[in-house]
């Protein structure tokens, strides 16, 4: 099954380095510098970044189901996403930024570093709103706090200073229009590191779902793990939400997916989670280019029309379909 999503995304990828503004524009035999350039350093690292960003948050889904228990628990449950948009709105507001500056340098930089701030300032506040990681539902409880809060403040700010408001739009609706080379070198490698940090530990969430006092009478170091996966969980949402915003439902669905693909243990689950969930961003990257070429849908709309079809397909399909 990896073989195979292996092979998808391989595909997909070439499809991605072949799409242009004005549709399929394959460019692999091009002999001058403009094209070559536009094929390494726009089109490529778009189509891995956005693979790399959906397998962080496929990665990121499949933790917090486990870590709560809940199959329709996804990666923005300790307040990340509404974080990372009050980074970006309070950056906005004080450099006084305009629409055009913000689809520059500050697209690349400014406000991905602003993203990231705000995320891991939400997740931080939720951790210690909670006191640790220990109790569950504790943690739930103040990420959906922290969540409606920061969310509150990040419209309060385009409420009161309208002009972000198109600036902040691309963030909002999801979009890799800004994936460069180095972005997708960073989140290629926070995906490495989750996984080598997280599949480790993964045997406390096959622990946890016989439940709490069953796991700790197993033996099992719920307390050291739990942490470490929450730490992994926070990281690599926030790294993803910082490079392509507010992508909604892979980091949902992307376990459901796995699970129906094989029954495996979190130990092969985190991984095949991770590639589900790069195949579905990097093939909903290429068919929001590819729809209405040469405009772009927001691949943030797109993910949500789609995943929210397979989840209510999922909801009504008869048992044992």
């Amino acid at each position: 099954m990896a073989i195979a999503l292996g092979l998808i995304a391989a595909l997909l990828l070439l499809a991605g380095a072949g799409l242009g503004s004005e549709g399929w524009q394959p460019l692999w035999g091009a002999d001058d510098a403009a094209s070559r350039a536009i094929l390494w350093d726009i089109r490529l690292p778009r189509a891995a970044g956005a693979w790399c960003a959906g397998g962080l948050l496929g990665l990121a889904g499949a933790i917090a189901q486990g870590l709560f228990r809940n199959p329709l628990a996804d990666p923005y449950l300790l307040g990340s996403a509404s974080g990372a948009a009050l980074g970006v709105a309070g950056l906005l507001v004080l450099s006084g930024l305009s629409p055009m500056a913000a689809a520059g340098w500050a697209a690349s930089w400014g406000l991905t570093g602003a993203a990231f701030a705000g995320a891991l300032g939400a997740v931080l506040t939720t951790l210690a709103l909670a006191r640790g990681v220990q109790q569950t539902l504790r943690l739930l409880l103040a990420g959906v706090v922290v969540a409606m809060v920061f969310g509150a403040l990040a419209s309060l700010l385009m409420y009161e200073v309208p002009e972000i408001l198109r600036s902040l739009q691309s963030f909002m609706l999801g979009t890799t229009s800004f994936i460069a080379a180095p972005a997708a070198v960073l989140m290629a490698g926070t995906l490495a590191l989750g996984l080598a940090l997280a599949v480790p530990a993964s045997r406390t969430l096959d622990a946890l779902a016989l439940g709490e006092s069953t796991a700790r009478s197993l033996g099992t170091p719920v307390a050291g793990h739990r942490a470490l996966l929450v730490a992994v969980m926070a990281l690599a949402t926030a790294a993803a939400v910082a490079q392509v915003g507010l992508v909604a439902f892979i980091g949902l669905v992307a376990p459901h997916v796995a699970r129906g693909l094989a029954r495996p243990t979190h130990r092969w689950l985190l991984p095949l989670a991770a590639l589900v969930g790069g195949v579905l961003l990097l093939a909903a990257d290429v068919a929001a280019r590819w729809l209405l070429a040469p405009r772009e849908v927001p691949v943030g709309i797109l993910t949500a029309v789609l995943g929210g079809g397979y989840l209510l397909w999922l909801m009504n399909r008869r048992p044992g379909r």
